[in-house]
């Protein structure tokens, strides 16, 4: 199957090859678009370029879900939220699905009943500052003012590290990583701290990137991913298992521009075979066709190609894969298996 033919099919599924029970993915389908909810802006993850166009590692995800339950990966509908709105929003119906450099915790599963996606990102929290400041270890930080993001698991963290180093800190409140920017930048705060990807993030977006640095203490783990509400089974498993196709797809070696190749006729690899739906049925497991995977690494590319684009070392944000890596290739990035 072409990659041009993956978009019209998603278009015309027939609702006879669905076994969906009334839930998420027939509103999904009803609609015709899939509302994800993102961050307000982090550079590389998710934010709006000039001509207001979603792109980002985590809009990525977005739009691979997009295409494997509506055939195109376009029809997202972006809802950007802050780190005291994000589960509000997806848990009242805004949002059919959560992409937004979150961490999960015990609290967020039980408590806040979300059900967590494979991790697509593993981080870790850091610190930004100035060189100037002469600092070079966060136990050096005592009595510094912090800038951080309200209702998130770096508020918690941070005061955490604090406690058990012997230390106070003056936090500095702000609720968007925009906010954050404004006001490291306005001196506001002598630090700011956030996941290390989004202090990548943080510092390629200021006027002088080299005039600041990241300490070198990660001092939480922080496994980020997509999220979905509980009760839904279907819709979680749907979720889940896009996410998986696009780690998978970079172990097979399965790419943008190779995709409709392979999806046209079954090869001598039967675990591509299974991505791709020339083996088997898995999709049908989950309510959708055969082509799901195709449509998804069709539209985003594997996880290699996404991470690269947005985030990698060519990149302003400059991420080295580290944890990240396959774990065909020495990190701890590794998918359940399709079969």
């Amino acid at each position: 199957m072409r990659v041009t033919q993956f978009a019209a099919l998603g278009a015309a599924l027939s609702l006879t090859a669905m076994t969906a029970q009334a839930g998420t993915l027939e509103d999904v389908q009803a609609r015709g678009e899939l509302n994800c909810v993102v961050t307000t802006g982090v550079a590389g993850f998710a934010a709006p370029d000039e001509n207001g166009k979603w792109t980002g590692f985590d809009v990525d995800f977005c739009r691979a879900v997009a295409a494997a339950v509506l055939g195109d990966g376009e029809k997202v509908k972006f809802v950007p939220t802050t780190g005291k709105t994000r589960f509000t929003v997806l848990n009242s119906g805004e949002g059919d699905i959560l992409f937004r450099n979150t961490t999960e915790t015990m609290s967020r599963d039980a408590d806040l009943k979300l059900t967590f996606l494979p991790v697509n990102y593993y981080d870790g929290q850091g610190f930004l500052i100035r060189k100037e400041l002469g600092i070079n270890s966060a136990k050096d930080l005592d009595g510094a003012s912090i800038c951080i993001q309200t209702g998130t698991t770096t508020e918690l963290n941070l005061a955490d590290f604090f406690r058990v180093n012997g230390m106070s800190y003056e936090p500095v409140a702000i609720e968007t990583n925009e906010e954050g920017i404004t006001n490291y930048s306005a001196n506001r705060c002598d630090v700011y701290t956030t996941d290390a990807s989004g202090l990548a993030s943080t510092r390629a977006a200021l006027d002088d990137p080299s005039a600041h640095i990241i300490l070198p203490e990660i001092i939480s783990k922080e496994p980020l991913g997509g999220a979905v509400r509980h009760g839904d089974d279907q819709w979680a498993d749907i979720s889940k298992w896009v996410v998986n196709a696009i780690i998978i797809a970079e172990e097979l070696g399965v790419t943008a521009a190779n995709v409709a190749e392979h999806a046209a006729a079954a090869g001598d690899n039967p675990s591509i075979n299974r991505l791709l739906g020339t083996e088997g049925d898995m999709g049908a497991m989950i309510g959708l066709d055969k082509d799901w995977a195709a449509r998804a690494i069709s539209a985003v590319g594997n996880y290699a190609e996404s991470f690269d684009r947005n985030i990698g070392p060519d990149t302003p944000i400059g991420l080295a894969r580290g944890l990240n890596a396959s774990w065909k290739d020495g990190g701890i990035l590794y998918a359940a298996p399709i079969r």
